[in-house]
């Protein structure tokens, strides 16, 4: 079966839940001030535009810091003291600065992102994935599949805005009562991945790294762009997500560092038992059913034994064998390694997504 076509989704309209694969999200976002213009006088929106042009411009001609921050300051001297503090706190804020912090990897998967969408309906399931589609539909609340890595905040503000999707739901037809609509994501967002390459994994040069359900191929990517691991391989049950990935891979001539195998984990015993590094974003869930999670549970850790390889979870292999029958004893398998989620002080940053990612070692 091929791959369903976008349904009429306008390219500018789209960013990220922010959960690993299968985890719900639930709670709007505070947007605060982050969209700068829109809660400041005019004046401050004038400031603000000269001195973003001010930024183009130094960003062109190559200003050195020294006379770029004298020019800063003497912009910022320009403006009326009652007005100063409110562009300030827009300067400490705003987003219209994010083209000037980015680096050239970041573009690239925001542009994979973007060829993705466009070959993708807005919840992002295709008719393939009918238990995928069941699981969600027996959720409690109302809940939508809404991809972390296609799908930023900003972008499912504007979806929200413009009428296409609600963070909300009615819980008495035709009133104002509401609660919050569950999201669940099936990809690791583009903050999540760079958290697992610059700050969980160690230096990858020589290492081959194994996604298991790679689905859209958002850790190869990453793997790719953030890393120097020597090889990266997906494995993916679903052919028409294979496709996809092939798609990318080729278009973007990573085809030296990343192979798609389009298979049942369970079938790559001798890929499993030779990685240095296996990812496993909640592959199970919702696309397996309990007897079969326990076996491809058993499986995994069967064949995940090298020595010093790493594991990385999103939850925590607690959660995850919890409620299933299975015989895996956890203490002479893995030691869970601490992590650091503070490494990003920004406010817009989902802390709670980064505390499900979790990082343990082969015994």
């Amino acid at each position: 079966m091929g791959v369903r076509l976008s349904v009429g989704i306008p390219r500018a309209a789209v960013r990220t839940p922010r959960r690993g694969r299968g985890l719900r999200l639930s709670q709007q976002r505070n947007k605060g001030s982050t969209k700068g213009g829109h809660q400041v006088s005019r004046l401050i929106c004038a400031c603000a535009c000269a001195f973003r042009t001010f930024l183009c411009t130094a960003f062109c001609s190559n200003m050195e810091f020294r006379s770029a921050r004298q020019a800063i300051l003497q912009l910022l001297r320009t403006v009326a003291p009652a007005d100063l503090p409110v562009l300030l706190e827009w300067m400490r804020t705003t987003r219209d600065f994010d083209e000037f912090t980015q680096d050239n990897n970041d573009i690239m998967l925001k542009n994979i992102a973007e060829d993705l969408r466009n070959c993708l309906p807005l919840e992002t399931m295709l008719s393939s994935e009918h238990l995928a589609l069941q699981k969600i539909q027996q959720q409690p609340e109302p809940t939508i599949q809404v991809d972390a890595f296609l799908y930023d905040e900003d972008f499912i503000d504007s979806l929200c805005e413009e009428g296409k999707m609600s963070r909300n739901y009615c819980m008495v037809c035709g009133s104002h009562q509401t609660a919050p609509l569950g999201f669940v994501s099936h990809s690791f967002s583009l903050m999540e991945l760079k958290f697992i390459y610059h700050h969980v994994l160690p230096d990858l040069s020589g290492k081959v790294l194994v996604d298991v359900g790679s689905r859209l191929g958002a850790v190869l990517y990453g793997g790719y762009l953030y890393s120097s691991a020597l090889q990266l391989y997906g494995v993916e049950l679903n052919g028409d997500f294979c496709q996809l990935q092939e798609m990318i891979i080729k278009k973007y001539q990573f085809t030296d560092r990343i192979k798609v195998l389009h298979a049942d984990i369970c079938t790559q015993g001798s890929l499993l038992q030779n990685a240095d590094v296996v990812i496993m974003n909640n592959v199970f869930e919702y696309f397996l059913d309990e007897a079969e999670q326990g076996r491809a549970w058993e499986y995994i850790s069967h064949n995940v034994r090298k020595q010093g390889s790493l594991l990385v979870t999103v939850p925590s292999l607690e959660q995850s064998l919890s409620g299933l029958q299975v015989n895996i004893q956890l203490s002479p398998w893995v030691e869970q390694l601490p992590l650091n989620y503070n490494v990003y002080p920004e406010k817009d940053v989902d802390r709670e997504a980064l505390e499900q990612i979790h990082l343990y070692k082969i015994l």
